[in-house]
């Protein structure tokens, strides 16, 4: 079987998707816009062959090079599980008669506003929203739609140029700020806790569902800089607080039309217990939340979707045994890791629940923590008794500390 995979080395997880790949016997198929020579190691091993393009984001130029480079080849699938190349993808899909999911059914998982509507249209409960391309626009929804309400982009990933507006003045400050943003969603805040409803599907048939955790939610821990985010998922998904949200989850997958692969989702859960859709990708969650349900089950995700999507089975075990929690690190002060306070103990308290961690070295210059969840690091722990698993979390957040001159 043959597998084109487009960006097989970016995101940093995808290294570990070309493996998985590769491990099932696949002969993968590589497209990226980086040399031969500057691909990770482990991407160079799990490869069968690589084309280089100029800019893997130009679809115009970037289609008809892809085009020539397979012509006489026979290809059984073609995927990308980077947010920006998912439709490229579908339209090569399309172009070459391969199976999976169509450029239609992609663009409701990347359209914001259209996602909602096919969701709402489904009966399911989403935040009021509306498609605003101008300033005129913006005001005429922000009026319809009430404070406070969010904005952010039609085609986004993650929480980039994401805002809370409470009131018409911070709107007009923030308007010049994203005067870049071709397209946005002008939509209802949704006032609550925030979770994720994660998947691999076979023929949009959850085969592995998995939900977790923002601990705060993104846009509380995207605006303050002293906060470690933390992210958990849930071992036991049967509980009342979370079992609406995997129905939710199952019945957006359905009104989406999803394919075989992975899905991210967030939703809310309200202080009154209502159940709320927020956004849902077809490609995995950053930021390591693939490891992160790896470890929850100590199952291999990245080699499961491989199986999924070449042959339609999956299997591993679906066994929730722990709570895993990843909690992000940023630094205090500017400039270069200089010493980092309480590791030590954390660990000698903690040790059999530390996954792994990846905090940076001393002497590495500090990372923009508004540019990146990962910031300037992360650890990784696990408990069966959600409690506990917090606890560690929280000490994890409090006690260990990263400082920067």
């Amino acid at each position: 079987m043959k597998v084109v995979l487009l960006a097989p080395a970016y995101p940093p997880e995808m290294p570990e998707f070309t493996r998985g790949l590769a491990e099932l016997g696949v002969r993968v198929l590589g497209v990226g816009d980086s040399g031969v020579d500057s691909l990770p190691p482990l991407v160079k091993r799990c490869l069968s062959d690589y084309l280089q393009v100029p800019s893997l984001l130009d679809e115009g130029d970037t289609m008809p090079r892809i085009h020539r480079w397979l012509r006489g080849r026979e290809i059984d699938r073609i995927e990308s599980l980077w947010e920006p190349l998912v439709i490229l993808a579908a339209r090569l899909r399309e172009r070459f008669g391969i199976p999976g999911m169509s450029v239609d059914a992609v663009l409701g998982f990347r359209d914001k506003q259209l996602m909602k509507e096919r969701v709402a249209a489904a009966g399911l409960r989403v935040p009021k929203a509306r498609r605003v391309r101008t300033n005129a626009e913006v005001w005429a929804a922000a009026e319809e739609i009430g404070y406070p309400l969010i904005l952010k982009p039609i085609a986004g990933a993650g929480s980039a140029d994401t805002y809370r507006v409470d009131d018409a003045a911070l709107l007009q400050r923030l308007l010049p700020q994203i005067r870049h943003v071709r397209e946005a969603s002008c939509e209802e805040f949704i006032d609550g806790e925030e979770f994720t409803y994660d998947t691999v599907t076979i023929n949009g048939t959850p085969a592995y569902e998995n939900v977790a955790q923002y601990l705060p939610r993104p846009l509380i821990a995207r605006t303050e800089e002293s906060i470690s985010p933390v992210i958990c998922t849930v071992r036991d998904m049967d509980t009342p607080r979370i079992r609406p949200g995997v129905e939710l989850g199952r019945g957006v997958l359905r009104a989406l039309g999803m394919g075989s692969g992975f899905t991210h989702m967030e939703w809310y859960r309200t202080r009154e217990g209502e159940i709320v859709f927020g956004e849902i990708g077809c490609r995995p969650g950053g930021a390591r939340l693939v490891d992160q349900m790896n470890y929850t089950g100590d199952i291999d995700l990245f080699r499961e979707w491989g199986r999924a999507i070449t042959v339609g089975r999956f299997a591993a075990s679906t066994v929730r045994r722990f709570n895993t929690a990843i909690i992000f690190k940023r630094a205090r002060g500017h400039g270069r890791i200089s010493r980092i306070d309480g590791l030590a103990d954390f660990v000698r308290r903690y040790r059999p629940w530390i996954c792994a961690e990846d905090l940076l070295p001393i002497g590495s210059p500090r990372r923009n923590w508004l540019h990146t969840l990962v910031s300037d690091g992360w650890l990784m722990v696990r408990h069966p008794d959600w409690d506990h698993a917090l606890k560690i979390a929280n000490a994890a957040a409090e006690d260990v500390t990263l400082y920067a001159d």
